[in-house]
């Protein structure tokens, strides 16, 4: 029998749990109407008219919405004067003022930002108590904004009428918003109207991107920034200003200032920097004025500038564009859509089953068994700490060998970790059968060691991971063994990169061993790569004459195909692939080569965002390193392309 709608929601649900939520779309938009997941653009017109003198309207913000710049153009279409003011430090008073001149004089006042004067609510709450409808100027309105915030007055909150613009899923939802805020008196106020129509779009389009980008998490962008509607504006008016002044439209300069200014000033990452670069350039370029609907925004052909001469035409190719845009406009693999879509399925799901009835449980708690028991396997499988007293003897500081100095560090940072682990693990047995005092740090260790996750007295001393608890007491064992096999055995002909705690200090002593013994300058030396797919790391039992060789790399967004020695396509549902062997060649004054390669990012993690350290290095990126690619660079950057030395499993 053919399944019932629902019937097949359930099983894709179980069979393809990345698919869920657009399979919950398409049911609700059959079954109900698709307005229900379509949202509206915001009309703050007949928000307005719902008002009152004495009522003030709050909009709660969300990332990446501003709703001043839709507020200020309400008032000039209503003739209507606007006070506004961002609150913060000592900023009160001014607000006050302002308010109790709008009440007597009419007019509005936009008061920005609630949640950072803590201190002035009680303030505000009395102002907003004390208006009089019968003392307040009839065109007064109190216009507030302020992010979800503990200490905004509940009375206010309560009395006022309330507004909240979530910033557009999908690609089609940001753009309909940004062609809602305009019309075609827009469109045609400028001497170059053909051209600032597809431009306009070309950068509506750029905006939908990086707002979107967001979704995909670290591959997208490694920092999630909050762009908003505010910076696609500036970005508008300046482009009327240079088309209305240059008789060649300068699109190196409308790329400076998108890319680098308006939506770059937000950017602190120069990865991302790199990034946004090169996501505008294919929105703002020469072909797209001159190829018009020919020249395509991505592989598809789906998506490019419509030829069309009014507002309604862009409006109207907008909406036969994808509800869900697959991966591939962004630039990146549709692999990057299936950790997405899992962790969008789960968090509907956890919503469903909060809103879902509870019945009590019953059975005692067998909790802190389950948690005696873990410390025990994890306390039998912590390997004990190494004799830093041998290592110094077997491997002295050496001018002639950096990577002695190397190890040495490497075994006194594990041995920070592993003191703690032994110490606290018998410590919280103990607390367990109430031999000791079970302290806030000892509950916390157990309640982590339950949940399957790194306590936080083993994070701060540990390695940067990811990993739950299981895997990284694994990915310890590894680590140690890696050392032991290098004291026992000598300098290892091949480097496991994975297995140290600080690779950036590795990276310098190989090239500082290099600067020695060929008596050059340090500051001259860097790295050129040779990614040496003929061979297994396992089979190589002779070190290089010069630099290392290195393994233990895993590539997101593309992979290293053997046959044409260069990066390729991902494998579809294949998330990361381990990079060959490589070999790290120090070479004096080295030129970088300016095509023909990928200038891919390492980091230790896949979370990509890094801080900076107090030995000036990232606490997560650790270096570039150049892959021959058949394509173009910007190819794999809009991919997201990088290496990691550690996964999350």
């Amino acid at each position: 029998p053919r399944l019932a709608p629902l019937q097949k929601l359930l099983l894709v649900r179980c069979l393809r749990p990345d698919r869920a939520l657009p399979a919950a779309t398409n049911f609700v938009a059959a079954k109900m109407d698709p307005k229900f997941v379509d949202p509206p653009p915001p009309d703050l017109e007949s928000f307005y008219e719902a008002s009152s003198a004495t009522v003030p309207m709050i909009f709660v913000l969300s990332p990446g919405v501003d709703p001043a710049q839709n507020l200020m153009s309400l008032a000039n279409a209503t003739g209507i004067r606007v006070a506004s003011i961002s609150l913060g430090q000592g900023q009160g008073p001014k607000a006050q003022r302002m308010i109790e001149d709008g009440c007597s004089r009419g007019g509005w006042v936009l008061l920005q930002n609630c949640h950072l004067a803590a201190s002035w609510m009680p303030e505000m709450e009395r102002i907003c108590e004390q208006l009089d409808p019968n003392q307040t100027h009839r065109d007064f309105r109190l216009w507030l904004t302020s992010m979800p915030a503990k200490t905004f007055p509940v009375a206010v909150l309560q009395n006022g009428v309330k507004m909240t613009n979530e910033p557009p899923k999908g690609l089609r939802a940001n753009l309909l918003r940004s062609y809602a805020a305009i019309d075609d008196r827009v469109l045609e106020d400028c001497k170059k109207p053909d051209a600032l129509k597809k431009l306009l779009f070309g950068f509506s389009f750029f905006h939908a991107i990086v707002q979107d980008r967001r979704k995909f998490g670290p591959i997208g962008w490694n920092i999630q920034y909050e762009f908003t509607t505010e910076d696609l504006m500036v970005c508008r008016r300046q482009l009327k200003i240079f088309l209305d002044g240059y008789e060649e439209i300068p699109y190196k300069v409308l790329n400076y200032i998108g890319a680098q200014i308006n939506y770059g000033g937000r950017v602190t990452d120069d990865k991302d920097k790199r990034l946004i670069q090169f996501i505008l350039k294919t929105y703002c370029c020469r072909d797209l004025i001159e190829q018009a609907d020919e020249y395509k925004f991505s592989s598809s052909g789906m998506y490019f500038c419509p030829t069309s001469e009014d507002h309604q035409g862009f409006v109207d190719y907008i909406k036969t564009l994808p509800l869900i845009p697959a991966p591939e406009v962004f630039g990146l693999h549709d692999n990057a859509n299936i950790t997405f879509a899992q962790n969008e399925t789960l968090a509907l799901l956890n919503g469903i089953l909060s809103m879902a009835p509870r019945s009590g449980g019953g059975g005692a708690s067998k909790k802190e068994q389950v948690m005696e028991e873990t410390a025990q396997v994890i306390l039998d499988k912590t390997p004990p700490v190494f004799d830093l007293d041998k290592v110094l003897e077997k491997y002295p500081t050496k001018y002639e060998e950096s990577l002695n100095t190397v190890l040495t560090q490497e075994v006194i940072r594990y041995n920070r970790l592993l003191a703690v682990m032994r110490s606290s693990l018998p410590e919280f047995k103990k607390a367990l059968k109430g031999l000791v005092v079970m302290s806030e740090e000892l509950e916390q260790l157990g309640n982590s060691m339950f949940d399957n996750q790194v306590p936080k007295m083993w994070e701060k001393k540990g390695f940067l991971s990811l990993k739950p608890l299981a895997s990284w007491i694994k990915d310890l064992n590894d680590r140690v063994a890696f050392l032991n096999k290098w004291i026992t055995e000598g300098t290892p002909a091949v480097f496991w990169i994975s297995g140290l705690f600080f690779p950036q200090a590795f990276l310098t002593g190989t090239l500082q061993n290099y600067a020695r013994r060929h008596v050059i300058a340090i500051d001259r030396l860097s790295f050129n790569f040779q990614v040496m797919d003929q061979l297994k790391a396992e089979q190589v039992t002779d070190k290089p004459k010069d630099g290392c060789y290195i393994s233990g790399i895993y590539l997101e967004g593309a992979r290293w195909c053997k046959e044409t020695h260069a990066l390729s396509e991902s494998k579809p549902k294949v998330l990361f692939e381990e990079l060959p062997m490589v070999w790290l060649i120090p070479v004096a004054d080295r030129d970088p080569p300016k095509d023909g390669v990928y200038n891919c990012p390492i980091y230790k993690v896949v979370s990509r965002a890094g801080t900076l350290s107090t030995t000036g290095h990232s606490t997560n990126f650790v270096q570039y390193i150049d892959l021959p690619s058949a394509d173009d660079q910007d190819k794999w950057i809009k991919a997201g392309v990088a290496g990691f030395l550690a996964l999350r499993y």
